[in-house]
């Protein structure tokens, strides 16, 4: 296999999920277009309390009782701040109240219907059977309530709150008119979350991992926020190899450059035994085969990795879960014969008196 064919894999990765993000991420007016990211120029968001049930403040004794309490079981159920729903479904219909061409029955000039005004083809791809009556109505609220949460949970809620609700109507008055509302309806001090793709749960180190494991994995994590960028080597974008054989060479130790060349260069691990610092890779793009992995992140622990993912992934670069259907395995660069000595000089150098 050639240099330039063994590069292709991580764009052929990007690629394919900017095709994915093209196709299956529907919207309710206008046409799909990409998901806008966040930058780590905020720092961390703690994102722990996204999608906490805040308190009825007065206000919400106006939504009609069935709406409220739809709403409430759709936020609980997905995750969702219930009083985001209720301001989405007052700012559309007034809570089914109105009657408007499309609310009911039919669709408005734009093609959409229901109390939560969906069109139908994006109900379709997300239609949540609330009542679980065998049927899925975008005029029934038992079904579009909780359709909602799920459309909303798609594009990045709780965690990217404003995003997501921009996602469900592209304008930035309708961002601000929905949070209005929930802010009435909730009580006491209610602030959505916005995190930029930078967790704060996520920056602390695993405390099991060598000093040596834990410099690979802290340069690693300082590159959230930056874009991915096919064939870039930093220090300003990153692909989904250079990242990782960038981190590598901060602690001293060099590894191939592309992911294909990565796959053999570490000691196969099982999966389930996976260590801070391991190498996890994916049959991800066109082309790759679980013999033939064409994607790369590095393990930091508890289930996660830090990842240059895609050029329209948000974050681009940032801590997502490995655990996903197209995992291949797991690889082990500090347990390659080729680098046992590198590290051993290391290590006694960390060594007191090294």
């Amino acid at each position: 296999m050639t240099p330039k064919r063994v590069l292709a894999a991580c764009a052929l990765a990007a690629a394919a999920a900017l095709f994915v993000a093209l196709i299956f991420v529907p919207i309710l007016f206008g046409a799909s277009q990409f998901m806008f990211g966040g930058s780590v120029n905020g720092g961390c968001v703690d994102t722990s309390g996204a999608g906490a049930q805040p308190a009825e403040a007065g206000d919400a004794r106006s939504i009609p009782a069935n709406y409220l309490d739809l709403y409430k079981k759709a936020g609980k159920d997905y995750g969702i701040p219930w009083n985001v729903l209720a301001g989405i479904g007052e700012v559309e219909t007034g809570h089914g109240t109105s009657n408007a061409q499309g609310v009911h029955s039919g669709e408005n000039y734009a093609g959409a219907g229901g109390p939560m005004q969906f069109l139908a083809a994006t109900f379709k791809s997300f239609a949540v059977d609330g009542n679980k009556d065998g049927k899925k109505d975008r005029y029934d609220p038992a079904d579009a309530i909780p359709t909602a949460a799920a459309y909303l949970k798609h594009n990045g809620a709780p965690q990217r709150m404003k995003t997501a609700i921009f996602q469900y109507n592209h304008s930035w008055d309708y961002v601000d008119m929905v949070l209005q509302w929930a802010k009435r309806y909730a009580g006491g001090d209610f602030e959505v979350v916005q995190s930029n793709g930078v967790d704060c749960q996520d920056n602390e180190l695993p405390a099991n991992a060598s000093e040596l494991v834990q410099k690979i994995i802290a340069f690693a994590l300082a590159q959230r926020g930056k874009p991915y960028v096919f064939g870039a080597t930093g220090p300003d974008a990153w692909d989904c190899s250079s990242l990782v054989q960038a981190a590598y060479r901060a602690a001293g130790l060099g590894i191939p450059r592309t992911t294909f060349e990565q796959w053999p260069f570490g000691l196969k691990i099982a999966k389930g035994k996976e260590q801070p610092g391991d190498l996890v890779f994916f049959n991800s793009g066109p082309g790759t085969s679980p013999d033939n992995p064409g994607h790369v992140g590095m393990v930091i622990g508890k289930g996660k990795m830090i990842v240059a993912s895609c050029s329209s992934c948000v974050p681009a670069i940032g801590v997502k879960t490995y655990k996903r259907p197209d995992w291949v395995g797991v690889t082990r660069p500090l347990a390659s014969p080729k680098l046992k000595d590198k590290v051993a000089q290391l290590a006694a150098q960390q060594q007191p008196g090294g």
